[in-house]
């Protein structure tokens, strides 16, 4: 037992350190546009974000590219049958 309460309480701790690190995209748009209006601030974070999600999206359309097609062609076979 002494052995998972100290396991748990070492996860504990690195997951603290894990929440103050933020994100590095959103750190350096801060940074740089600190002199900008509100407008143009908040449209620079929206790009950071949505290119941050990019990569993994297409890292699984390519994984998962053949079932993909399986996909969108039952779905195109469902359509015209009706």
């Amino acid at each position: 037992m002494p052995k998972r309460t100290a396991f748990f309480l070492v996860l504990l701790a690195l997951a603290v350190d894990a929440y103050s690190q933020g994100c590095s995209q959103c750190k350096l748009l801060a940074e740089q546009n600190s002199g900008l209006d509100e407008s143009a601030f908040s449209s620079n974070m929206n790009f950071g974000i949505l290119y941050l999600m990019l990569f993994p999206y297409l890292i699984l359309i390519f994984l998962f590219r053949k079932q993909l097609l399986r996909l969108i062609k039952s779905f195109r076979g469902q359509s015209s049958a009706q």
